[in-house]
């Protein structure tokens, strides 16, 4: 991936989360363990990140991740709850920010390549990081596509509110409920969260 195609990168999150992230920025996990937040994170793959650490880097915990697209294995386990998500849009300037790293994959698998940004986003394969459906009848090949729709951003300690450009919905009931919630610009695109037309 070149950073000329890079337009935004994505966090996801519950609605109720956005006037915290709104005035904070987005924390790190490990600096979000001491704000009222409500998390998405799933337990199993938090204690695998947990037991993690970036190769020269901090722990997993102490980075936020943003991917580079969120519709992905992520968002589709949360399918049921759509209407309490949001995917808040992050600026590529991110990537200048000093420490911040890159992965070709989800930064828990045992295969993940990790990378300094912003050179690192050459180890990216924007195709299969973008494509519309990671499924293969090959189950090797599905597992590895999976991973890397789940490719990462990892940003040490926080991204700054500035850097953060508006908030995606999956329909008019999230929307209105975010736009209550944070002065971020607040648009519909049900296709992110698979809600098809």
């Amino acid at each position: 991936m070149r950073r000329d195609e890079l337009e935004e990168l994505h966090y996801i999150t519950r609605i109720e989360n956005l006037p915290s992230i709104s005035e904070r920025g987005i924390l790190s996990h490990s600096r979000a363990a001491a704000i009222p937040h409500i998390s998405v994170a799933m337990p199993d793959i938090q204690d695998i990140r947990a037991a993690k650490g970036v190769p020269r880097g901090r722990p997993l915990h102490e980075y936020v991740n943003l991917y580079f697209h969120a519709r992905n294995p992520m968002l589709w386990i949360r399918l049921d709850q759509h209407e309490q998500l949001c995917v808040i849009r992050v600026s590529p300037d991110v990537l200048d920010i000093p420490g911040t790293v890159v992965t070709d994959q989800n930064a828990a698998s045992k295969y993940v390549r990790f990378a300094m940004a912003p050179d690192g986003l050459a180890i990216v394969d924007r195709e299969r990081t973008f494509a519309e459906d990671w499924r293969h009848p090959d189950q090797i090949t599905y597992w590895r596509q999976k991973s890397m729709k789940c490719a990462e951003v990892l940003v040490p300690d926080r991204v700054p509110p500035e850097l953060l450009t508006g908030v995606y919905c999956s329909g008019a009931p999230s929307r209105a409920a975010a736009q209550a919630m944070t002065n971020l610009p607040c648009t519909i695109n049900g296709h992110l969260f698979f809600q098809e037309a």
